[in-house]
C-alpha cells in the first residue's frame, strides 16, 4: 500500500478559519443559495429524488461533495416540506489513521452523527487488482454501501456525484469508450431493486463546492487512497482539462454537454441500446414511416477490395 493516504490528489486548502456551525449552515442558503443549495432542490424536483417517506442513506466519504450534501440533507430537513428521515454512512475502506481522525475531526464539527462501518476493501485491492484497482474498487466500495443502506432499512442512497462528474462521464465514455452515455440523477440495481440510487449534487458544479468548502474553513479529506494514489493516472483530470480547452472556443461547452444528454435525436443515430439490446440503424430507419426503402438490389453497392 501506499504509505501517505491519497498523496498523489488535489488538496484543498482553506483560505478562511472556521467560523461557527451556526454561519455555515445558513450561508447554504444565503451567500451559496444561487449556486449551491437552488441547484440541489431543482435536482431533487426535476427528478423526484425523494418523496414523502423516504429514508435515505446519506454516503460520506468525508470529503467535500459529501460533506456538503450531508449538510444539505440536514437543512433540507428543517424545512419540512414533508416527512423523510436519513442516516448518515461512512463505508472505511481502510483509511489511514491520519485520515481517519480528520473525518471524525470535520463530522464532530459539522454536528453529522456518522456512523461508519470498516472494512478491508483496500487491503483486498492492493492485492487482487494490482497496478489498475480504481473500476473493481468503486464497486467494491458500492456493493457496500448498498449492503449497508439495506440493513438499516432505507430504500434511497444518496452519492455526491456532482455536475463536473456528470459531464466527465460522458466524455470518458465518448473518448475511451465510443459510446455516448451519461450518468443518471437516480437508477435501480439489479441486485439491490428496492433501493434506489440518487444523485442529489447533480447540477451544482464542482467549483462553487470547492468555494464553499475553502471559505468554510474545512480540511476535507482527498482521494485518501491508500492503494493506487501514485501509482495510476486518473483520467478525470485529462478529461478536465479536454473541457476546460473546449470552453476556450464556446464558453457554454461544459453546459452544452448535459444539454445534449437530453437532446438526443435517435434518428440521426447510426445504432442505439435499450434494455441492453443494440438496434441497428437499417431497423430504426425501416420502421418510418414516412419513408419506403430502395428495393434491396438498388441500394446495396458490391463491396470495394479493402473494405
Amino acid at each position: 500500500m501506499e504509505p501517505i493516504a491519497g498523496s498523489g490528489c488535489e488538496r484543498l486548502i482553506p483560505k478562511e478559519e472556521r467560523g461557527s456551525l451556526r454561519e455555515l449552515e445558513a450561508s447554504l442558503t444565503k451567500k451559496y443559495k444561487k449556486a449551491i443549495w437552488s441547484k440541489f432542490t431543482r435536482a431533487i424536483n426535476d427528478f423526484q429524488l425523494l418523496a414523502p417517506g423516504d429514508r435515505v442513506a446519506v454516503a460520506v466519504s468525508g470529503g467535500k461533495d459529501s460533506l456538503l450534501m450531508a449538510k444539505l440533507f440536514q437543512e433540507l430537513k428543517k424545512h419540512r416540506k414533508f416527512e423523510f428521515e436519513v442516516v448518515f454512512l461512512c463505508m472505511d475502506p481502510g483509511y489511514h489513521p491520519q485520515i481517519r481522525e480528520l473525518l471524525w475531526d470535520n463530522v464532530k464539527y459539522l454536528n453529522i452523527p456518522l456512523e461508519l462501518v470498516p472494512t478491508e476493501v483496500f487491503s483486498i485491492m492492493d492485492e487482487v487488482a494490482k497496478e489498475y484497482p480504481c473500476y473493481l474498487c468503486a464497486r467494491m466500495r458500492r456493493g457496500h454501501l448498498y449492503h449497508m443502506a439495506r440493513e438499516r432499512g432505507c430504500n434511497k442512497l444518496a452519492l455526491g456525484h456532482h455536475f463536473d462528474d456528470v459531464i466527465e462521464t460522458v466524455m470518458l465514455n465518448l473518448v475511451h469508450g465510443g459510446t455516448f452515455q451519461a450518468m443518471p440523477p437516480k437508477l435501480r440495481s439489479d441486485h439491490f431493486p428496492e433501493i434506489e440510487l440518487i444523485r442529489p449534487l447533480y447540477y451544482v458544479a464542482e467549483a462553487d463546492i470547492k468555494k464553499w468548502t475553502q471559505s468554510m474553513g474545512l480540511w476535507p479529506l482527498n482521494c485518501a487512497c491508500m492503494v493506487a494514489a501514485k501509482r495510476t493516472g486518473n483520467q478525470r483530470y485529462v478529461i478536465k482539462e479536454l473541457i476546460e480547452s473546449m470552453r476556450a472556443i464556446n464558453p457554454n461547452a461544459h453546459k452544452n454537454l448535459l444539454k445534449a444528454t437530453e437532446n438526443v435525436y435517435r434518428d440521426t443515430l447510426l445504432g442505439y441500446v435499450s434494455d441492453g439490446v443494440h438496434h441497428h440503424f437499417e431497423e430504426v430507419y425501416a420502421e418510418r414511416p414516412s419513408h419506403r426503402r430502395a428495393p434491396k438490389e438498388d441500394r446495396v453497392l458490391p463491396k470495394e477490395n479493402g473494405d
